[in-house]
């Protein structure tokens, strides 16, 4: 009876997982609506005691929210003081100039593998978009074509490498070597990178033509407030310093115990300005200094400016919430335990039992970060036991598997689609395949370092 309802419960999610792709890309639903419908059903099919349907599904809802909806609130915020002032524009005309107008998709990666080493994935995202929109403003090219080497740049370090947090939890779960770990991570990730970002960006870019007529890219891109006539842009250097300042304060936070003892108040004070909200609030406030005052701009300016970007991403915030929503309901109806249950009985090597595990999970949760620390808690134990394998390479296939096959439960999913002006078919043959290609490629490459090391 056991396997039966385990296979029924995979049964029931495959088919609730069809029903949202249907009803949002074919019947043009709101996604919100239909994360919400499909949800409640799901939650019935799989017997949850209705009384705890909709508690589940709103759990779901605030924990991610209690985190993104800050996040994104304060980094558009920061993107629409940098996109105003003309910082975005100073970034993205040295970044052309740098790598050349044919190079641009190397850039885009390039600054999302440095800017993503301390953030999660949305607040890096939130970051880099503004700085985005104007490449490909200013060189004429898809969004594709920029977009997706920039969440390969960020999806890469996510999953991959220390001192991002999820990579942190797993190092420690292992009881890997920090320093190794990061060197690995490297030779693994950069090559991943490369084929997953750039060359499958620009092989995409041909194929996937979204929407141009986006109207988030007006939030983001300077329209020339002087009326058309050619103004002072900022600094790079100021410019790289305001944008760059989250991550320096994440970064710091992150290394609070080697500036001073764990539990005294120095200590506990850079953890605080290390959490990304409040390094997120410390540089948007910092931009209203060295993107508004400096350029000219008064209060009630400013004030605008921060008003007005926030109505088109309530819709983007609403979606994703309701996609984490989606995962707590697969989460507490079982359908997760079925899944492990699968990889557990699959009896694989160390390398491949971590990556299958967390593959299963991030399929079910849409959560790499969830995925992650869920395998290393099924995992870690059984390698202890069995002995044999380097934990740095263990941290390395756990965290490739919890990049695979992002899809409508993932929040990643829906701020790709909704940035980039994308459909739900071109946002799977774009951002899914990429996460795919990632998760696989850094599994071959970290099977191939094994065979040397």
């Amino acid at each position: 009876m056991e396997a039966v309802q385990g296979s029924m419960l995979l049964i029931y999610a495959l088919v609730a997982v069809i029903a949202l792709i249907v009803l949002i890309a074919k019947f043009k639903m709101n996604p919100f609506i239909v994360l919400i419908v499909v949800s409640l059903i799901l939650g019935l099919a799989v017997g949850m005691p209705m009384g705890a349907i909709v508690k589940s599904f709103e759990t779901g809802v605030g924990n991610t929210l209690g985190h993104i909806a800050l996040v994104v609130g304060l980094g558009t915020m920061l993107g629409k003081m940098m996109a105003e002032s003309g910082g975005a524009e100073r970034i993205a005309t040295t970044m052309i100039g740098a790598f050349g107008e044919k190079n641009v998709h190397w850039a885009m990666m390039t600054v999302a593998f440095i800017v993503g080493l301390p953030v999660f994935f949305e607040v890096g995202f939130v970051l880099l978009i503004p700085i985005a929109f104007n490449v490909a403003k200013r060189t004429g090219t898809s969004m594709v074509l920029v977009g997706i080497p920039m969440v390969a740049g960020l999806s890469v370090v996510h999953g991959l490498i220390p001192p991002h947090p999820a990579a942190l939890l797993a190092v420690t779960a292992y009881n890997a070597d920090i320093g190794r770990t990061i060197l690995f991570a490297l030779i693994v990730g950069i090559p991943t990178a490369i084929i997953a970002g750039p060359i499958f960006g620009k092989l995409m870019s041909k194929v996937v033509i979204p929407n141009p007529d986006n109207p988030l890219i007006g939030q983001f891109v300077d329209q020339g407030a002087n009326g058309g006539t050619k103004r002072e842009l900022p600094g790079f250097g100021i410019t790289l310093f305001t944008i760059l300042l989250p991550v320096a304060l994440m970064l710091i936070g992150s290394w609070a115990d080697l500036f001073f003892t764990p539990k005294t108040f120095a200590n506990d004070f850079l953890r605080l300005i290390g959490n990304s909200v409040i390094a997120l609030l410390i540089a948007t406030l910092v931009s209203f200094y060295t993107f508004g005052k400096l350029r000219g701009f008064n209060r009630e300016a400013i004030l605008k400016f921060t008003n007005e970007c926030l109505g088109p991403i309530a819709s983007i915030t609403l979606v994703v919430g309701a996609g984490a929503g989606f995962g707590r309901i697969l989460m507490d109806g079982g359908v997760s335990k079925a899944i492990v249950g699968i990889a557990t009985d699959a009896h694989l090597s160390p390398l491949l039992l971590g990556w299958f595990v967390a593959a299963l999970i991030r399929v079910a949760t849409g959560s790499a970060t969830v995925a992650m620390t869920t395998a290393c808690g099924i995992v870690a134990p059984i390698v202890m036991s069995v002995g044999g394998t380097r934990p740095e390479l263990m941290v390395l296939a756990t965290g490739a598997g919890s990049l695979i096959l992002s899809h409508v439960n993932d929040g990643g999913f829906w701020l790709v689609k909704e940035y980039f002006n994308m459909t739900v078919p071109q946002t799977f043959k774009t951002w899914t395949v990429c996460e795919t290609l990632i998760s696989v490629l850094a599994l071959l490459f970290t099977l191939a370092l094994s065979t040397v090391i």
